[in-house]
């Protein structure tokens, strides 16, 4: 199973295009969570609309990443992801392709290309992000992966949730790189 995290706050504007490209993916064992910080417009809403959203928290967070180590702490998938409230999958075969990555015992984590569409018209891309080559200096250069394009085994990302709340950036980037350099 793949856990899906979606962190919401206040999201009723983009959360149903998000949740349906979940919804729509080829590879139906998901596990929706949204996690959202006491919001006051319609989000809430939203997610009875999705059978695959199985668990929903809404309750004070102290951000973004909070609000992301909660559902990490929830999820039950074989592979947590995480899909941010205002972000899509491209197409309905993401998933699958996680997955078959999934399928060698030697991966603990996969990221991949991003593209940066438009918010008035998805078809627009405005950048494109190519994942490239995995080198850990990377890290050190400020490089990291993007939220909903990283997909990680669930007991690596266990080892990886920690509170990352009151770290800097540059500290955030080398629990990142502590995390790459241990995995296979």
């Amino acid at each position: 199973m793949i856990s899906i995290i979606t962190a919401t706050y206040n999201a009723s504007s983009t959360l149903s295009f998000c949740l349906a490209s979940v919804e729509n993916q080829s590879f139906s064992d998901l596990e929706g969570i949204i996690i959202d910080g006491s919001s006051f417009d319609k989000t809430l809403a939203i997610p009875r609309k999705y059978p695959h959203v199985s668990k929903v928290v809404s309750e004070p967070d102290r951000g973004i990443y909070d609000a992301m180590n909660k559902g990490i702490r929830l999820a039950e998938g074989d592979i947590v992801g995480i899909l941010n409230a205002d972000d899509f999958y491209a197409s309905p075969g993401v998933l699958k392709k996680v997955a078959k990555v999934f399928e060698n015992p030697a991966i603990d984590a996969c990221y991949g290309d991003l593209l940066y569409v438009d918010c008035s018209n998805t078809e627009k891309i405005v950048r494109r992000w190519k994942s490239g080559s995995f080198a850990a200096q990377k890290f050190y250069w400020g490089w990291m992966p993007p939220h909903p394009t990283f997909f990680v085994q669930d007991q690596s990302m266990n080892a990886l949730a920690c509170s990352i709340l009151s770290l800097a950036p540059l500290q955030i980037t080398k629990l990142w790189y502590g995390f790459w350099s241990n995995t296979k």
